[in-house]
């Protein structure tokens, strides 16, 4: 069969869906200042679905920034691979400033987040070395364990008892091919808001002998008493043995790094493929890293804004009776109860009768007959925001337990709100809402 024919025919999961989907559901345009309110389909929405944690987005040094360095370098410079000519004492300059910040000794920048785990996974380990992960461990975590052609062994999410199972297994193996062990989870669990359980793993240290490896995209900058960390939110940096952290999300930049001891990140720096052989960081987004991280340092206020609006809404949310999970961070997510159709019909009517654009998710990303409505509350949100959707998500509620939302169809929600559209969006199956996966 010809390759294309093939993939034509069987689009996938999401690709199915794409010709209805596309530009609402899956691939929705936010035009706009970035912010708390931007322009969705012509109208002005309030938005709770970007990881703009600190507000650092839009804030006048970091465009300033970006700016002035964008005019005196342009987007082309380092030409090449930093092995080859893409070296500056910038690039070295941020690694030294992120180390020193995380705690450790020494870091290596990422062209992105994602590459860079991938890249980190693949370096680290070999066919006698085992892999042992969290179970709800994020797409970048899985697509770099795939690359490993030794042991992976998993352990249901926070499963302490579980994890030792798997350190046994992994240690009885090692013990044969000479391998070690390396454990991976993540710092703040993108989709429930959870913690992963650092301060037990490091304290696992005490009877096996592994690795620690963490990946803190969410928490970087947003955790901890000074935005260390996660790490340091446990008071446990000494125990985490390579600490990943990512420019996307707190910073509002592109780009990520590891942290590890000098000789780690020196072993690194020589073997990851996707950095020997890729082109370096450009310099704007090198410069822009070096201001953001300044202002992380240097305006605690931000993170302190930041955590007002996460608790008004997560102390609103629970007193009005819903369900936010165990979040410890800021990722706000509230549990309701239905399927896909309801939540098709939910996540139209938040966007059209409330004006709030927020990402949700149903099977399988969560279990069968569970909604989740995840909220990224951010420094540049207010309380008025934050009670407008409360009282928004209170009406959303009594519509989905008096049956409206089973009972009527998205044609009869446009009706309702007199709009006119140029699509008529279906009811799918919940994995097309997983597009804002973690």
């Amino acid at each position: 069969m010809d390759i294309f024919e093939k993939r034509v025919k069987n689009l996938g999961p999401l690709g199915q869906y794409g010709k209805d989907a596309d530009g609402y559901f899956m691939f929705p345009k936010l035009e706009g200042e970035i912010g708390n309110r931007m322009i969705f389909r012509g109208k002005e929405r309030l938005v709770w679905s970007l990881n703009n944690y600190l507000g650092l987005a839009n804030h006048p040094e970091v465009r300033k920034a970006d700016a002035e360095a964008a005019a005196k370098w342009g987007l082309a410079y380092p030409m090449g691979a930093r092995m080859m000519s893409g070296q500056t004492d910038y690039h070295e300059q941020l690694e030294r400033e992120l180390a020193a910040f995380v705690g450790k000794e020494s870091a290596y920048l990422f062209n992105f987040g994602y590459q860079g785990m991938v890249s980190v996974i693949d370096s680290m380990v070999d066919r006698n070395d085992v892999i042992v992960y969290d179970s709800e461990a994020h797409a970048c975590i899985l697509d770099g364990m795939r690359l490993h052609i030794g042991k992976r062994f998993v352990y249901p999410h926070n499963n302490m008892e579980n994890l030792r199972k798997g350190l046994e297994r992994a240690t009885r193996l090692t013990e044969q091919t000479g391998g070690g062990i390396l454990v991976i989870t993540e710092g703040v669990y993108g989709m429930s808001g959870d913690l992963g359980k650092i301060k037990d793993i490091v304290e696992l240290k005490k009877e096996f002998n592994f690795r620690l490896l963490i990946d803190d995209a969410h928490g970087f900058g947003t955790m901890g008493p000074n935005g260390h960390g996660t790490d340091e939110h446990f008071g446990v940096q000494n125990g985490v043995d390579m600490y990943f952290g990512t420019f996307a999300k707190a910073m509002a930049g592109i780009g990520g790094f590891i942290a590890s001891n000098a000789p780690i990140i020196d072993y690194l720096k020589h073997n990851m493929r996707s950095q020997i052989f890729a082109k370096s960081l450009p310099m704007p987004m090198v410069i822009g890293a070096l201001k953001r991280l300044e202002l992380v340092r240097a305006q605690p206020q931000l993170r302190e804004n930041l955590w007002k609006v996460v608790n008004a809404m997560q102390n609103g949310l629970k007193n009005e009776g819903f369900n936010i999970g165990n979040t410890e961070s800021p990722v706000t997510p509230v549990f309701l109860n239905g399927g896909a159709e309801e939540a098709s019909q939910i996540i139209f009517d938040l966007r059209e009768r409330f004006n709030i654009f927020c990402s949700i998710v149903t099977y399988p990303v969560v279990p069968k007959g569970v909604i989740l409505i995840r909220l990224i509350p951010t420094a540049v949100h207010t309380l008025e925001d934050v009670n407008y959707t409360i009282d928004s998500f209170r009406e959303i509620r009594k519509n989905l337990e008096t049956g409206k939302y089973s009972s009527q169809s998205i044609a009869d929600f446009q009706k309702f709100n007199n709009q006119s559209y140029d699509k008529k969006y279906p009811v799918l199956p919940g994995i097309f809402l997983s597009t804002y996966l973690r």
